[in-house]
């Protein structure tokens, strides 16, 4: 097998995450001022999502024509946060209009001790916000749904921060006119969707040996220039000049490859501030009547990180980060199930970490 080995600058990825923490997520889509007339566009389509939102929220039974899946990710950001980059899949068929309007509430499971107000701040009532909701995180955007292959769902990709715990993610999408057409008679019926989804934020401050998702990724390419703020909100997988294109579904062709790429967090260091970290892939293929159900099918050579191999100024003081990750062809691969076990040894401190990925290998 030809194996392609992923090549991310370390420094990049910290910088991404960087500017994904830094984010004020209001003034993002606030910033530059607009006109009058797309501001009150902008504000009428606000105060519509947010009444659906807030109805669900509440448990009342809202409208929701559009089925959406939401698949995400893990990755240590700054500040003791997590990034939390996730794609939503919507069946084509199920919208009318490209113009969405997509609203993104992200709710602690254990909401954090509120703060004590200062003595000013007690005696303004105006300045009273201790009935106001508190969320980890919140966001409305207006994308443009870009045309989806025949047979395939729209994808929409987006970003949040938060710390460690459990949270609920609810997710809004409506239907609307593209900003600055007017409406026509009869006003056309506009459809929505409503999504929660509960999910488990790693900590990845503790010290322990540690890594991001193992990101099974459909595309992986460098690109030619950095980012805009707007493109990075647009693009969350791509990490500095790397675009990664995240594959929601593990079936794959038997004519392309499987494609993953993670980050490897918190290894020990020697005398030069160099880990030593050992990365071995081995395959497993679902049989009928093997002992544990499979059997070994086979492995590609392991990955080392050391000073031998690691450019003479990775610092992880710096914010320098291992990358791992690989491509391998599956025309070798039978048709059928298979299990590939990614085994990450810490040599220096003795820790060893395993994650295993189901797939399966189809004709198409």
């Amino acid at each position: 097998m030809h194996i392609r080995r992923w090549v991310l600058t370390p420094l990049a990825v910290a910088l991404v995450m960087a500017a994904a923490a830094s984010m004020d997520p209001v003034q993002a889509q606030q910033q530059p001022k607009k006109d009058k007339n797309l501001e009150k566009a902008q504000k009428a389509e606000i105060d519509a999502i947010l009444k659906i939102a807030d109805g669900a929220a509440a448990g009342q039974a809202v409208p929701s024509d559009v089925k959406m899946t939401f698949h995400n990710d893990f990755l240590k950001a700054l500040e003791g946060k997590t990034y939390v980059p996730f794609t939503l899949e919507i069946p084509a068929v199920q919208l009318s209009a490209k113009s969405v309007t997509l609203y993104l509430r992200v709710v602690a499971k254990t909401p954090p001790a509120p703060a004590a107000a200062a003595p000013a701040e007690k005696k303004d009532e105006k300045k009273d916000t201790k009935n106001l909701p508190q969320y980890a995180f919140e966001d409305v955007y207006f994308p443009e749904l870009r045309p989806a292959y025949a047979g395939q769902p729209y994808r929409l990709s987006r970003a949040f921060t938060v710390a460690a715990g459990e949270y609920d993610v609810l997710v809004c999408l409506k239907e609307r006119l593209p900003f600055g057409e007017k409406e026509k008679k009869p006003a056309p019926v506009f459809k929505t969707g409503y999504l929660k989804q509960t999910i488990a934020v790693p900590d990845y401050w503790g010290g322990q040996l540690a890594t991001s998702s193992i990101i099974l990724a459909a595309n992986v390419e460098p690109l030619t220039a950095p980012l805009t703020r707007e493109e990075q909100v647009e693009q969350p997988y791509t990490l500095g000049m790397t675009k990664i294109t995240p594959n929601t579904s593990n079936k794959l062709p038997k004519k392309g490859e499987l494609s993953l790429v993670f980050i490897i967090y918190n290894t020990g260091q020697d005398a030069n501030k160099k880990p030593d970290v050992t990365v071995e892939y081995q395959f497993f293929q679902k049989v009928a009547g093997a002992e544990n159900g499979e059997k070994f099918f086979n492995k590609t050579n392991p990955q080392n990180f050391n000073a031998q191999t690691l450019p003479p100024q990775f610092d992880p003081s710096a914010g320098h980060q291992l990358v791992a990750g690989q491509s391998v062809p599956l025309g070798s691969f039978p048709e059928g199930e298979y299990r590939l076990e990614v085994k990450v040894t810490d040599k220096l401190s003795g820790k060893v970490l395993t994650h295993n990925l189901p797939f399966t290998v189809a004709a198409s």
